[in-house]
């Protein structure tokens, strides 16, 4: 069924890097960083990225080793989260530039 968080999580997904991996079972993974773009927008940090995750990796996989703060993690580790932070920027700043042009919110 179609609403508005699932609207947003798929234009997250569109705004993924070409060659993204996206893991299996993802859409509860977007759901959840919808939420995030909702909360936070374009000041959304890679450690937010990163906590929604760890929230969806908990039900996933819950001895996964990367399920501990960001500020723990290698760069390597770190790196993963930066294109889902940017496509969840870059459809903050779409959803944004919908809002100025027309005054609607996305889905509606």
């Amino acid at each position: 069924m179609r609403n508005y968080l699932r609207d947003t999580a798929h234009l997250i997904r569109s705004c993924l890097p070409d060659g993204t991996s996206i893991p299996q079972r993802a859409d509860e993974l977007f759901l959840i960083y919808a939420v995030l773009l909702l909360a936070k927008g374009t000041e959304t940090q890679a450690s937010d990225v990163h906590d929604a995750w760890c929230a969806w990796m908990t039900v996933e996989d819950p001895s996964h080793e990367s399920i501990r703060p960001y500020c723990t993690l290698d760069e390597e580790t770190q790196a993963q989260d930066t294109p889902f932070l940017a496509a969840i920027r870059e459809a903050a700043r779409i959803i944004d530039s919908r809002y100025i042009s027309d005054g609607k919110m996305i889905g509606k």
